[in-house]
C-alpha cells in the first residue's frame, strides 16, 4: 500500500498544524512555509482536511486554522481517510466498485475485509499527537 502525495502531504500538515495547539490558530501561508509544501497544495489540504472534520477554518480578523478535536484524539487512519476515502487494499471490498472477472469465484475476496481491518487498526493506533512529537522509537 503506497499513499498517494496529497494523503502524504496532509499528515505533514496536520502535524504542523498540531504544533499550534490549544487557541492558537495558525494560517495555510505559516504551514507552507513551516512544512516547505507550496501554498496551493496546503490551501486544498486545508478545504479536504476541513471538510473531513479535522480542522476548523475561521475566516476574518482573528480567524485562521486549528485543530477540530485534540491531536491525541486524531488518528493516522482519520487523516488517510479524509483524503483518500476508505482504507482498503483492494476494489472487490465493496461490491459497487469491484470490476473483478473472477469475482463470481474468487475465494480470497473474503479474506479482503479482515486485512483492510487490520490495516486500518494499525493506522488508528498512531494519534497525531504521537507524530508531532518528532521521531518514533
Amino acid at each position: 500500500m503506497r499513499l498517494s502525495n496529497m494523503a502524504d502531504y496532509a499528515v505533514v500538515v496536520m502535524s504542523a498544524a498540531s504544533r499550534h495547539c490549544g487557541s492558537f490558530r495558525t494560517s495555510a501561508t505559516e504551514l507552507a512555509s513551516e512544512t516547505g509544501i507550496a501554498l496551493p497544495t496546503v490551501q486544498k489540504l486545508v478545504s479536504i482536511l476541513t471538510k473531513g472534520g479535522l480542522l476548523r477554518s475561521v475566516r476574518g480578523a482573528g480567524g485562521g486554522i486549528q485543530l477540530a478535536r485534540p491531536a491525541a484524539a486524531i488518528t493516522l487512519a482519520d487523516i488517510i481517510e479524509a483524503v483518500e476515502g476508505p482504507i482498503a487494499m483492494t476494489n472487490c471490498i465493496n461490491a459497487s466498485t469491484c470490476n473483478c472477472a473472477i469475482e463470481p469465484d474468487c475465494n480470497i475476496k473474503p479474506h479482503w475485509a479482515i486485512v483492510n481491518n487490520a490495516v486500518r487498526s494499525a493506522l488508528s493506533d498512531v494519534s497525531l499527537s504521537s507524530l508531532a512529537v518528532g521521531r518514533a522509537a
